[in-house]
């Protein structure tokens, strides 16, 4: 399959990803994955774009990886809420899903060696012929974990990071539950969409029994390598990160504090908004009006007043409701790592259901995220075009070692 039919999604598929959201998923005979070894002898890829991605990206580390990773071209968001009440159950998923997820990210098959051929295959097959596409699996915690309805379900509830909690409502958003929050997530990320797909349905595959999908989201980048991506209204987005290279940096503004519990030392707090764009609105507005709207140029990205993309913003010639002047007004930094997404046409409007989804990482949500989201909710101009329907705050542990599991130390705290 070359680079354009996988970048596509079919009808087909679609249906099949729909029907896979909010159904019961648990753990079963297809759960064992840390008992498989890696595949070896897989075919490779041989165009320059591809061996780039051949090299992979380590899922073990300090961090997880799909942080300070330089962002992939696909993005499927999954939520899961626990059925089980025990925590030696959601031990063995994550064990599980950390030798799962270290196959994948090397590109390898699960297996394709199988005895008893009247059992479903162990690897549903999708990605077998295809490198490792720069894969990324990143694993949070939602507040809903530690405590639920008031329970302590798995006897954790004292390790709670200090800001894991709902978001508070904002202005100018209609949030829908069931796209919400959620037990537990998983962010996939790859340059083969196909790739990003298998690794997900897998995943969330070896929940059976233990878990069911709450929601599941799939976004795209379209960018030049070396480039700002841009987002449906044709605006550069992320063009205000800062250097995710630069580890002095992520310590300032990602990665979480020493105040934290020790779980979370090297990890962080992701923010995830869904963003509504009304793009046929949109597209009725002037160029002026677009541009007033996110405080830069648009064929640029240059801020007002100035000529090139990343110069300094001059507050004084923005607009006094402009995207820009109100994020950068706060003095906050966060790391974006935002996708585009879209879905099903709305038959009797005729708009079509797509927007942004927001990711962010962050330190402290709550110093550095929740002002710039309430100033935002508003006043930002950009409101007579979005509305915000998902919101969730999870917390990503920090990485881990071989022979180790995501999040053991929670889990043996």
């Amino acid at each position: 399959m070359d680079g354009k039919q996988s970048s596509k999604l079919s009808r087909r598929e679609m249906l099949k990803l729909t029907a896979l959201t909010g159904t019961s998923v648990a753990l079963g005979g297809l759960g064992a994955f840390s008992l498989l070894k890696p595949e070896a002898g897989k075919q490779k890829e041989t165009t320059e774009e591809s061996k780039e991605s051949e090299k992979g990206v380590s899922f073990y580390g300090k961090h997880q990886a799909g942080i300070a990773t330089p962002q992939q071209s696909f993005m499927y968001m999954a939520a899961l809420d626990l059925t089980t009440s025990r925590r030696s159950d959601v031990i063995k998923l994550f064990r599980d899903w950390t030798s799962l997820s270290y196959v994948l990210t090397k590109g390898e098959a699960i297996s394709t060696k199988q005895d008893n051929k009247y059992l479903p295959p162990i690897d549903t097959g999708e990605a077998l012929d295809f490198s490792s596409s720069r894969l990324t699996i990143t694993f949070g915690f939602g507040s809903s974990f530690f405590l639920k309805d008031g329970v302590d379900r798995y006897g954790l509830a004292k390790h709670q990071p200090r800001f894991l909690k709902k978001l508070p409502s904002f202005a100018n958003e209609e949030l829908h539950p069931e796209h919400s929050d959620g037990d537990l997530c998983i962010q996939v990320c790859a340059d083969n969409q196909q790739v990003a797909f298998h690794a997900i349905r897998n995943l969330t595959r070896n929940a059976l029994g233990l878990a069911t999908v709450r929601w599941m989201q799939h976004g795209f980048l379209g960018m030049k390598e070396g480039r700002t991506p841009r987002n449906l209204f044709g605006f550069k987005d992320g063009t205000a990160n800062i250097n995710t290279s630069k580890d002095m940096e992520m310590e300032r503004v990602v990665w979480a504090g020493q105040d934290e519990p020790e779980w979370m030392s090297g990890g962080s707090y992701m923010a995830y908004r869904k963003i509504k764009m009304f793009l046929e609105i949109w597209d009725r507005s002037s160029l002026q009006d677009q541009e007033d709207t996110f405080g830069r140029y648009k064929y640029s990205g240059a801020p007002y007043g100035r000529a090139n993309e990343f110069d300094s913003v001059d507050m004084s010639a923005q607009p006094e409701n402009s995207h820009v002047r109100l994020a950068k007004g706060t003095g906050q930094e966060i790391v974006r790592r935002a996708y585009s997404y879209t879905g099903e046409l709305d038959t009797k409007t005729g708009y079509s259901d797509a927007g942004l989804l927001f990711i962010s990482y962050q330190q402290n949500p709550y110093k550095q995220l929740v002002p710039m989201l309430k100033i935002l909710g508003q006043k930002d101009k950009m409101n007579e075009y979005t509305k915000t329907v998902a919101s969730a705050l999870f917390a990503m542990p920090g990485g881990c070692t071989q022979g180790q599991y995501i999040a053991q130390a929670l889990f043996e705290s």
